[in-house]
């Protein structure tokens, strides 16, 4: 039978956990009943206390209330009811975890579920669905539900909300624990994708496909930069084709499709074979045209389409890309390659588009070889990153590295095609 966990503040919401658990365990799953709150005693009973949570964080829970600090109190139980699920987890008695609320409970409770992997069923029911998610949902798979109206007791709606979420988490829970994988064991490939480089990547992932391997691509949006090295860290890759690093334009520049601080790091550090080139570093994404910051307004824009403004990246930009490129991968602890293509990094940078730039781009090349370990193998093709030839080449060596199992980087081999 599976076990869903609900995790939540019962001193203000303990009539709607109550229903909640109803109507999961007659769905056929078992419930554990978690408590977060800290403003007063549970209006129901939990299976785990939030004394027992608080004290699982290293802090007491009666000097955590006398503080009077809301945001340190949600860190704290946070940080606890993390350990505490977690826990629960790795001895098999999780197959789904359920929380609502509004802004200060959904920040705790799927910071709770950011930390548990790909593929258990996490189900939020919040107020905050209607506004930006990502801080909620991160890299990993939550699905959000809308409340519609605030949860305040059990109504003609959210008894409807309530009654449909629990029949969603308890369906998932126990496809969870009966779930049998379909595919055929084949290696993982992450590769990274924007639509400017969408031709390399279809020709590298037949090249894969055909050699043997499962892929996934990634859309390079933030999120999906996110967690593909989500799943680089959680081991489910055996490498990486990152073809589209464009992610780490916009986190240099204010874009909208920044993956945070440690894009391109996950690879290196886990030690699994990557293969990066330079896709789409001639642009920073902004959303429609008039939300354009004004420092930037003068800038070479494309518009890509009514919900998209691409800005090209300068001389000076690409630069510092290139230095910042090169300090993550010298730090790699496993086989790294980097391809070089002479003649434009997407679609919009070749001879006659838009974001044709070479000067700019020499500036990200050059500053990326000058600070790029010398062990580090790197090679310069006389082509463009949506050459099938080019695409071929990344998939081949890839390839190589995945089947021969190199532990350390190959010395450097250095080639002009």
């Amino acid at each position: 039978m599976a076990t869903v966990i609900l995790l939540g503040t019962l001193d203000t919401k303990g009539m709607e956990y109550d229903y909640l658990r109803q109507c999961i365990q007659q769905a056929g799953c078992d419930v554990i009943l978690i408590d977060v709150g800290i403003k007063g005693q549970p209006q129901i009973k939990p299976d785990i206390p939030h004394e027992q949570v608080a004290q699982a964080a290293n802090v007491d829970l009666a000097q955590l209330v006398a503080t009077g600090d809301r945001n340190t109190a949600i860190e704290a139980m946070a940080r606890g009811a993390t350990r505490v699920v977690l826990d629960l987890f790795q001895h098999g008695r999780v197959q789904g975890i359920f929380g609502l609320g509004g802004f200060g409970s959904s920040t705790l409770v799927t910071q709770v579920m950011r930390a548990l992997p790909i593929g258990l069923p996490k189900l939020v029911v919040a107020t905050m669905v209607a506004g930006d998610t990502r801080p909620f949902v991160g890299a990993v798979d939550i699905t959000m539900m809308h409340s519609v109206v605030d949860m305040a007791g059990i109504n003609r709606i959210s008894e409807h909300i309530l009654t449909n979420a629990a029949a969603g988490i308890a369906g998932m829970a126990t496809a969870y624990a009966t779930f049998k994988a379909r595919s055929s064991g084949k290696p993982l490939i992450g590769i990274t994708m924007f639509s400017v480089t969408a031709p390399c990547v279809n020709e590298a992932r037949t090249y894969l496909e055909e050699h043997g391997y499962e892929v996934l691509v990634f859309h390079a949006n933030g999120t999906g930069g996110q967690s593909m090295e989500t799943l680089v860290k959680d081991g489910f890759l055996a490498g990486i084709l990152d073809i589209t690093p464009t992610e780490l334009a916009d986190e240099l520049l204010g874009g909208i499709m920044s993956a945070g601080p440690q894009r391109l790091e996950a690879a290196g550090a886990k030690g699994i074979p990557q293969i990066v080139s330079l896709g789409a570093l001639d642009m920073v994404n902004f959303g429609p045209m008039n939300t354009v910051p004004d420092k930037f307004r003068r800038r070479k824009l494309y518009n890509h389409n009514e919900a998209l403004t691409l800005m090209r990246t300068t001389e000076e930009e690409n630069a510092e890309l290139g230095r910042l490129m090169a300090r993550k991968l010298n730090q790699a602890q496993g086989p790294i390659v980097v391809f070089i293509p002479l003649h434009g990094f997407s679609l919009l940078d070749v001879e006659g588009a838009p974001f044709y730039d070479p000067t700019a781009d020499q500036a990200l090349i050059s500053n990326l070889k000058d600070h790029l370990n010398k062990d580090i193998e790197f090679h310069e093709l006389e082509m463009d990153l949506n050459d099938p030839r080019f695409a071929r080449a990344m998939a081949s060596r890839l390839d190589e590295y995945v089947q021969t199992q190199i532990k350390q980087p190959a010395s450097n081999q250095h080639t002009t095609a």
